[in-house]
């Protein structure tokens, strides 16, 4: 038996040592995807099978009909408003400018008739005065309602405002001075002649011109085509007709009804647009080459006749006082002032007949301007016998010829102011039917096109709906 003290014990067992065990930590993935990114992702994934694809197509199909009728409302609609202020706003108010002119013009003329006959003035005479002074400012007070306030045709309106009473006293002044026979009275009128020519009448035309400018927008506006539309109308109208071949290449079926809808409403948008605005377009070119043309030559033309017809009288009032040097065959040539003007006017005043005539496109246009022709001439013809008479020193004689019965130049001015007047009235009805034409042909045009691009657009949607039922 072994003895346990001297016997060898087998090595004691150590447990093995094992590492500290650490926390694992995930590895970062990079930054999380937008949602946008992931559904660019997902419509990329959905475009890669049939019924993705259809629903593209019928999302931009969609989109293409309704930008088409949203921008042709938008144009048409702006086209439609400035045919409307061309009608309702910028002419008449372009008319209202003029007839303030001639009223001024005219109230001048009625001032230099009153002062010749003396204290022998006619009622006539003086109510025609005093009708044009009053419309002069019943159509200030209408135009300075209709202008914009930070406009350059309010400041002349404020302007003539201003000058109108200073110029009434002054022709009152001539009056009374007149009736009691002091000379001093022709001083007074032709300063009220000079506040006129050299300050209101360049203020009046000065409005004159801005409301025509103003028109001229108004007519650049109303008529360019609408090609932002008209080439939204073809991409749509191609867009669809590439659907149908589409669908009819892969289900061999011709008619897709909500496709064939869609091409037609809009079809119908795009046609009623050109058409439309064609329309529209030839109303108001045809309203400006046949009326406001027309006015515009024959308000110069009346106002040409008034100014000649207010030299003429003040070519007696003066007498000679006042005179003016003019240059002729190389030589100066001192002649009155006042019959220099009337010369100048009534050269003016033949121009603008000429023009009127070659304008008039019919015969009720026509008639009105030849008379007033044959009366200018007859003018001319009696102007120069009361010349002659004046200038041998027989002024009753030649005041007779100026300011005398039927056989005076003033039956003359009559006849052409009146010829004149008819003529203007006529081509005013010219212009009002043919602007109506043209602003007719845009009514329901913008609203029609609204409604109709959104049932085109559905049709799209229905009609490729229709194909995406056959996958479910």
């Amino acid at each position: 038996m072994a003895d346990p003290a001297t016997s060898t014990a087998p090595p004691p067992v150590k447990a093995p040592v094992t590492a500290p065990v650490k926390a694992s930590v995930p590895t970062p993935s990079g930054p999380r995807r937008t949602a946008f990114a992931e559904g660019v992702d997902r419509a990329r994934a959905a475009a890669t099978t049939e019924p993705g694809r259809l629903r593209v197509i019928g999302a931009v199909l969609a989109l293409l009909v309704l930008a088409f009728g949203a921008v042709t409302a938008w144009q048409t609609t702006d086209r439609a408003a400035a045919a409307d202020d061309v009608l309702h706003k910028s002419q008449p108010l372009s008319s209202a400018a003029a007839d303030i002119y001639r009223s001024l013009a005219g109230a001048n003329t009625a001032a230099s008739d009153g002062f010749l006959a003396g204290g022998q003035e006619t009622a006539t005479s003086r109510q025609r005065y005093e009708e044009n002074i009053d419309n002069a400012a019943e159509k200030l007070v209408n135009a300075a309602n209709s202008a914009d306030a930070d406009s350059a045709s309010t400041e002349y309106i404020v302007k003539l405002n201003r000058m109108l009473p200073e110029y009434k006293g002054l022709v009152e002044r001539a009056r009374t001075y007149n009736r009691q026979g002091f000379p001093v009275g022709g001083a007074y009128l032709r300063y009220a002649n000079q506040k006129m020519q050299d300050e209101m009448l360049p203020a009046a035309q000065e409005l004159y011109d801005s409301e025509n400018r103003r028109l001229q927008d108004d007519y650049g506006d109303a008529t360019p085509y609408p090609w932002a539309a008209i080439v939204l109308g073809v991409l749509a109208l191609a867009g669809l007709a590439w659907a149908q071949h589409r669908n009819y290449r892969r289900t061999n079926r011709v008619l897709n009804h909500g496709l064939v809808a869609a091409t037609a409403t809009t079809t119908v948008v795009l046609l009623w647009l050109v058409v439309g605005h064609s329309v529209a377009r030839a109303g108001l070119d045809d309203s400006y080459d046949h009326g406001v043309r027309s006015l515009n030559v024959l308000h110069d033309a009346r106002i040409a006749s008034l100014k000649a017809r207010g030299n003429e009288n003040l070519t007696l009032v003066a007498r000679g006082a006042e005179t003016v040097k003019v240059t002729a065959d190389g030589k100066d040539v001192t002649l009155d002032k006042y019959d220099h003007s009337f010369n100048t006017d009534m050269t003016d005043l033949g121009k603008g007949l000429a023009q009127a005539a070659k304008l008039a496109d019919d015969e009720a246009g026509e008639k009105p301007v030849t008379s007033a022709e044959s009366n200018m001439a007859e003018w001319k013809e009696r102007h120069s016998a009361a010349r002659a008479q004046d200038d041998n020193g027989n002024y009753e004689q030649a005041l007779a010829l100026v300011i005398g019965g039927k056989n005076a130049t003033g039956a003359c001015f009559d006849s052409v102011d009146a010829n004149l007047a008819t003529a203007l009235e006529h081509e005013r009805l010219e212009f009002r039917k043919a602007a109506s034409g043209g602003l007719d042909a845009m009514t329901g045009l913008p609203i029609g096109a609204a409604v109709l691009a959104v049932l085109g657009a559905a049709g799209a949607l229905l009609g490729i709906g229709r194909r995406l039922s056959e996958y479910r």
